[in-house]
């Protein structure tokens, strides 16, 4: 093989795997993309919430800011009447993605709150907020 072609193939292999460690993220660094800074809120400016079955809530942030937080798992202690959220926070009291909810679901007076995994949080854009039927809308 010719010199040049030798140079040729060790350029081209060097190249792509400069490219492949480009984008590749360091160690340690996650591969999601950060949430959006308005998707986050405060806890203290959630209102209300609705479930429409056991794995979907609706809640309402502020006066007209939806989100719809799905579930890993059924969670049926969210259709019982008298029913409550318990919301847990270790850290900063904002909630920007499906991480950051320690979310569970207890009866009124004494009941056993059981845990409900949020799986993702998605905030609703105004059009999607005006389709979830009355009765479910927080």
């Amino acid at each position: 093989m010719r010199q040049s072609a030798k140079h040729f193939i060790a350029a081209a292999g060097l190249f792509a795997g400069l490219s492949l460690t480009a984008t590749l993220p360091a160690s340690g660094e996650s591969t999601e993309p950060p949430a959006p800074h308005s998707m986050c809120f405060y806890s203290n400016q959630f209102q209300s919430w609705k479930a429409p079955d056991a794995r979907t809530i609706f809640i309402r942030v502020d006066m007209n800011r939806y989100y719809r937080l799905d579930l890993a798992g059924d969670c049926t202690s969210l259709l019982w009447p008298e029913s409550h959220l318990i919301m847990n926070f270790r850290g900063p009291n904002t909630l920007c993605s499906a991480l950051d909810w320690d979310l569970k679901v207890s009866q009124e007076p004494h009941g056993i709150p059981e845990a409900c995994i949020v799986k993702t949080m998605t905030e609703l854009s105004p059009a999607e907020a005006s389709a979830i039927p009355p009765k479910f809308k927080p």
